[in-house]
């Protein structure tokens, strides 16, 4: 194969507008043009895709595990692998590994290993979410309260090192314990912050937000709700336009009526955007799973600890993609850009990530006209074919 290649004989969304009867053409990892066909280079390898559609890869900014590794089990390079080759299968071209609440020791090695895969230029890897300590216990979740804790000094040094060198890196911090203060330092050294397992009201999540927060973290779950006479975090996140927010769409962590309800109330430019938050087992015939030396259920499209507390999800983001258009009613089109464009824009990316516009990353998925996976490409390259 050479350095230039021409995708032909599938329908092509670009994140914005679909092209028919059109070939995209890659060169050297990236979109050179989208062209009529009749216009498309003699000197390119052609891949034959008649009869599918071609859409920007997906990204997704929470990702746990996969493929059997579980991040915060596995923080090495080898784990980030396997997790970002476990997501390609269901359209992942980008995704952050996501560790939750753990010592600072794993926390460490979570960061040494991204910095690794960085400079190993790991198909997929996009950077690190670092999902805790800095939580409020209140709204823990599955996150070991014994393990959360405010942020300090030596905290606040590391992340924004590893902010620095990574390129892309997100923290989701709760303002019990984290400051105003740490949360400018961070979005100073570049790092994305999120709001997220947290109980605070309106007023200070808008002035979180107003201290650079960009995003809060799977809306809805582990936040004070949507009230009459106090919105709490979740209104801060749809009435605050500064704010992106995450949503985990399996059916289970939020109920359709209330997806629909927060799409149609969400205050732009902020968007809402589809998060897995997956576990390990996903690509797996897994039952089971440990996390924090705890036993993690797998049933009926659930993970749940032993008291039914629910722990990540058990979906894939093609499947996030197919749950909003299917049972939400969006246009297919919007269901994508949930899944590329929204995520690219919160991390500041989208001059290369997220679309399929000249100069982006040839990152691109081929699926048939009913949405199932054909093929994942990563800079050009075939990733995974079904």
């Amino acid at each position: 194969m050479t350095a230039k290649k021409k995708i032909t004989g599938a329908r092509i969304f670009d994140g914005i507008d679909w092209h028919d009867g059109a070939v995209l053409v890659v060169e050297a990892g990236r979109v050179k043009a989208i062209v009529p066909a009749a216009a498309a280079p003699a000197d390119a390898d052609m891949v034959d895709a008649h009869g599918l559609l071609l859409v920007p890869g997906f990204i997704d900014l929470q990702v746990n595990g996969g493929g059997g590794a579980l991040f915060n089990e596995q923080p090495t390079l080898d784990g980030i692998r396997q997790i970002c080759a476990a997501h390609a299968k269901f359209g992942t071209t980008a995704l952050l590994p996501t560790l939750i609440t753990d010592t600072r020791e794993v926390r460490s090695a979570a960061i040494k290993a991204g910095l690794e895969a960085r400079r190993a230029s790991v198909a997929g890897f996009l950077g690190l979410h670092l999902e805790g300590p800095h939580l409020s216990i209140a709204r823990k979740g599955a996150h070991d309260p014994s393990l959360i804790r405010p942020m300090e000094d030596a905290d606040l040094a590391e992340m924004a090192a590893c902010a620095r060198a990574l390129g892309c890196l997100m923290v989701t911090v709760a303002p019990e314990n984290a400051t105003r203060e740490q949360v400018r330092a961070l979005c100073d050294a570049g790092a994305v912050v999120s709001l997220g397992h947290t109980d605070v009201g309106y007023e200070t999540a808008c002035s979180y937000a107003r201290a650079g927060a960009r995003t809060v973290t799977h809306l809805f779950n582990a936040m004070s709700g949507l009230g009459h006479r106090e919105p709490g975090v979740v209104g801060a996140a749809l009435a605050t336009g500064a704010l992106h927010a995450g949503m985990i769409a399996d059916g289970f962590h939020v109920d359709p009526a209330s997806m629909g309800i927060a799409l149609r109330g969400k205050k732009g430019p902020g968007q809402i955007f589809l998060v897995t938050d997956a576990m390990s087992p996903i690509g797996t015939d897994m039952t089971s799973f440990h996390l924090n030396g705890r036993e993690i259920l797998r049933q009926g499209g659930r993970l749940t600890l032993a008291d039914g507390t629910l722990a990540g999800a058990d979906i894939d983001m093609l499947s996030s993609v197919r749950f909003v258009h299917e049972k939400l009613a969006l246009p297919i089109e919007e269901a994508i850009r949930m899944a590329s464009a929204y995520p690219a824009d919160v991390m500041g990316i989208a001059s290369h990530k997220g679309r399929l516009l000249p100069g982006t990353d040839a990152d691109f998925v081929l699926l048939t006209p009913e949405l199932a996976m054909k093929s994942a490409w990563i800079g050009g390259e075939q990733a995974f074919s079904a």
